[in-house]
């Protein structure tokens, strides 16, 4: 499995080389009218992937909260892991926000966007009036409810989907045996639609290549300029957060920052050569008890629920890419069209945890919620594969920080047995 799946990412990344070769040589030429010919292919390519997009973030969501196993295990250590999953997350996100917002690495590029100008008007008149601050805040809150949730999945209210299977998955803890027949079709539907993800993927060197020609013969070397601040951004982003992590598990554990860095590095350099939380759970596990001294017990519960709902790098990584992509149409975003991003990314990276291509299918997921054009993910999937590196090295000391955290503030009794 592992074999196909590296074959898989060589071939992508053989498509996203040869789409930018290719594409630079026909905007070299000034040929780039005739990549229309082909564009259709990645609009499919896009489109399927949309497709997937509701069942899978709803299934993947409610899951995971199940997952939890027993209500018991939603007491002391379920709250105190979810709670400082949720608020790292959050932080993250923040961080990335913060960060394109002071470099604006989009600003500037030419994306051929002059089709997208009646909808960069259009987000311009929504997000800009006068509301202020609390009462922008306040109604993405309350927009984040369903009122009718079958009308959020008719729509792919993506926000809306998501609060919904959190509670739902929750709820589900509480009539467990009343639940079972839902958690079946659930999980299912999961299953159903992961494998139909493998399925499209199949098909992403296709859609890959299509789209990075076209982004590359419309605008030529300048996107490939632009996207060095576009790394930049990213990794200062993910840099600031982790070390904001190391010194929260530094002050919890007492010890060190270098002996923290130590006490993880095996897994820290496996998730950065492998691009899999899953891959390093195990190894994790092993540092964290035998280098860092956590509990058993803690680790065997934080660590697979930190891999399933804690994905503090990708979700910086969406924030800065949703932005860095809006720049580069020339859309402004005002404050409350980045909250609901900064909501979004936080939430949506719930559900990015064992999912083939996740980073298109949660980019997908934060772009469509505030109406930003799919086709930008062409550009900067010219870098993913790097940024994937960086991004799950995070998402992993995440991981290893929160088993600290939510060990230091246990006594032996609230340790499961």
């Amino acid at each position: 499995m592992q074999e196909a799946s590296k074959k898989e990412a060589q071939r992508i990344g053989y498509a996203m080389v040869g789409g930018l070769i290719i594409g630079l040589v026909i905007h070299s030429i000034g040929k780039a009218e005739y990549v229309n010919y082909i564009k259709p292919i990645g609009t499919a390519f896009i489109s399927f992937l949309k497709m997937v997009i509701v069942p899978l973030v709803f299934s993947s969501i409610y899951m995971a909260m199940t997952n939890l196993g027993t209500p018991e295990a939603l007491g002391s250590m379920g709250r105190k892991a979810v709670g400082y999953y949720f608020v790292t997350t959050a932080i993250a996100v923040f961080f990335g926000l913060v960060f394109v917002n002071l470099i604006n690495p989009g600003v500037g590029i030419s994306l051929g966007s002059a089709g997208l100008q009646d909808l960069s008007q259009d987000l311009a008149t929504k997000v800009n009036e006068n509301k202020g601050l609390l009462g922008t805040i306040i109604d993405v809150f309350l927009g984040a409810i369903p009122t009718n949730p079958a009308e959020s999945l008719a729509t792919g209210n993506i926000l809306q989907i998501i609060v919904f299977s959190i509670i739902m998955g929750i709820v589900a803890l509480y009539l467990k045996e009343k639940a079972d027949p839902v958690n079946k079709l659930m999980g299912s539907i999961e299953e159903m639609s992961l494998y139909l993800t493998h399925g499209i993927m199949k098909f992403a060197p296709i859609g890959i290549f299509v789209l990075m020609l076209d982004v590359m013969a419309k605008s030529g070397t300048s996107a490939i300029a632009s996207l060095s601040k576009y790394i930049a951004t990213v990794i200062v982003g993910l840099l600031c957060h982790a070390i904001f992590l190391l010194f929260v598990a530094s002050a919890r554990l007492k010890k060190s920052p270098l002996f923290i860095i130590k006490g993880v590095s095996a897994p820290l350099l496996t998730a950065f050569s492998t691009s899999s939380s899953a891959a390093t759970l195990p190894i994790t596990m092993t540092a964290v008890e035998e280098n860092l001294g956590v509990r058993r017990d803690t680790a065997k519960f934080v660590l697979p629920l930190g891999a399933t709902i804690n994905m503090d790098g990708t979700a910086l990584y969406e924030s800065v890419a949703a932005i860095f992509i809006a720049q580069a149409y020339g859309i402004d975003l005002g404050i409350g069209q980045q909250v609901i991003i900064f909501m979004t990314a936080s939430l949506a990276a719930i559900g990015a945890a064992a999912i083939p291509g996740a980073g298109l299918i949660t980019m997908s997921i934060v772009l469509s919620t505030v109406g930003l054009p799919l086709e930008g993910i062409g550009l900067i999937l010219a870098v993913d594969r790097l940024l994937d590196m960086f991004r799950t090295t995070v998402n992993v000391f995440g991981d290893a920080v929160g088993t600290i955290v939510v060990d230091s503030f246990l006594d032996d009794s609230e340790i499961h047995r």
